[in-house]
């Protein structure tokens, strides 16, 4: 079976794109991507070439494009070329010549295949790269090496999004053997002889080194992507079933047993669990710490959209946005914290002798045993505290029976506590202990605003 045979298997095979999908090809003119158009070509597809000028490489950048419009126009299909100033951008984003050229690049495809000209006519619109074996071999060196995860192992993936890689089956030598037999022509990229970038580095100095000591390295370690991969499914499974068991979700946030996830003793369930919500794999050990922590202690995601507190016997997953969460932390020197049923303001001041207000609206506080951060939430069964004026304790939902308040008011009861004491039942009462005296030095006045007042 020659190279067509196969290529043209291999997408009924894996169901890669159909044959009346609109294809937008990614053509650098180097050998790889020329085969592809070839192949494309022979097996009838319709396709339109899209060419990258990075503007690195001085005359030959341009001496590329020319190639790859002329090769549009000898197969008679659609060319889309954009320059790029890709030094500029690398500066300006603080980023490697290669990361900038990577996302100008996709950035670009993500615009010709969503929002180009071929979209008028055409429904799903697929880019396909001319990623091969090769490829896929260097990027499992690369990401073994920078330190991944198991995701990492499984190399370039065949369809990701709008994106389709039909070359991953084939070594260039298989490539490079199919442009000599149709005779085509295609450019060398001189770049590619020079180690300094990473990829080249692995594919000229690498790879060549491993294979003088074991020839089938590459065989050895494309068939080691097949395993990762088929490993990665079953990692998946068992982690799904996983989270289903530990993960309890309350509206946007997750709640979890800290015990049981702990018994597991497993990092990779515990990176399983938080990378969902943008931490990262370097936090786990964090998570670990986190659970010998005390009630009210927490980490942040990277990103400030998440945050992990340990409360109780509970790890809880809670947006940063107080709007959205259900357990919101309060840190010394906030002035103001929004929530779902409405807004509070907190004023520290120091007092003598005085009167505390407390009602409805406010709370006076005797600041001195008060340790922060705070937290607000709702109440929920089992939760009791000193209710002003009394010596002992009462459970919050007795306490707000004895209020007579209508259910919706008492479903939507909010408390603050500290270090696991309740020191104001929002809007209700507030916790003896807590109460103002005439030995108060430290007030902390918090003010109530009902939403949509």
């Amino acid at each position: 079976m020659d190279l067509l045979e196969k290529f043209i298997a291999h997408i009924k095979k894996t169901h890669l794109f159909s044959p009346n999908d609109k294809l937008l090809l990614a053509v650098s003119g180097g050998v790889d991507s020329v085969v592809l158009c070839e192949l494309c070509k022979q097996a009838a597809c319709d396709f339109a070439i899209a060419h990258c000028n990075f503007r690195l490489r001085g005359e030959e950048s341009e001496r590329d494009e020319q190639f790859v419009r002329n090769l549009a126009n000898r197969y008679g299909v659609d060319i889309f070329v954009k320059g790029f100033d890709t030094e500029k951008y690398a500066v300006d984003e603080k980023l490697s010549i290669q990361e900038a050229a990577r996302k100008l690049r996709y950035d670009w495809f993500v615009e010709l295949v969503f929002n180009g000209p071929l979209t008028i006519d055409h429904g799903p619109i697929h880019l396909l790269t001319a990623h091969h074996a090769d490829d896929n071999i260097e990027t499992l060196l690369m990401n073994f090496f920078r330190g991944t995860g198991l995701h990492g192992l499984t190399g370039i993936p065949a369809i990701l999004d709008y994106i389709r890689r039909p070359l991953l089956v084939f070594s260039k030598e298989e490539l490079l053997a199919f442009a000599k037999e149709q005779n085509l022509d295609y450019v060398e990229d001189s770049s590619n002889q020079s180690s300094k970038y990473t990829r080249n580095f692995f594919r000229n100095e690498i790879i060549p080194a491993l294979s003088k000591v074991y020839p089938q390295v590459r065989e050895n370690l494309y068939a080691n992507i097949e395993r990762f991969k088929e490993t990665e499914k079953l990692y998946l499974q068992s982690l799904a079933a996983l989270k289903k068991k530990l993960c309890r979700v309350k509206g946007k946030e997750v709640h979890i047993p800290v015990k049981q996830l702990m018994a597991f003793n497993n990092r990779a369930l515990v990176y399983g669990i938080i990378s969902d919500y943008g931490f990262q794999e370097r936090q786990v050990e964090e998570v670990f710490k986190l659970a010998q922590s005390d009630s009210g202690k927490y980490i942040q995601s990277p990103g400030n959209s998440y945050r992990i507190i340990k409360h109780r016997h509970w790890f809880i997953i809670s947006p940063t946005d107080s709007t959205e969460a259900g357990n919101i932390l309060i840190e010394e020197g906030d002035k103001e914290i929004s929530y779902p049923g409405g807004t509070l303001q907190f004023e520290t001041t120091t007092t003598k002798n005085h009167k505390p207000k407390t009602t409805n609206s406010g709370a006076c506080l005797d600041a001195k045993d008060i340790h922060f951060p705070l937290l607000l939430r709702k109440w929920k069964t089992g939760d009791y505290f000193y209710p002003l004026g009394m010596k002992k304790k009462k459970k919050i939902n007795r306490f707000l029976i004895d209020l007579k308040l209508p259910a919706t008011v008492k479903e939507n009861t909010w408390i603050i506590e500290s270090e696991q004491r309740i020191i104001w039942v929002v809007g209700q009462r507030i916790d003896e202990r807590f109460k103002v005296t005439e030995k108060t030095s430290i007030l902390l006045g918090v003010t109530r605003r009902e939403k949509g007042l």
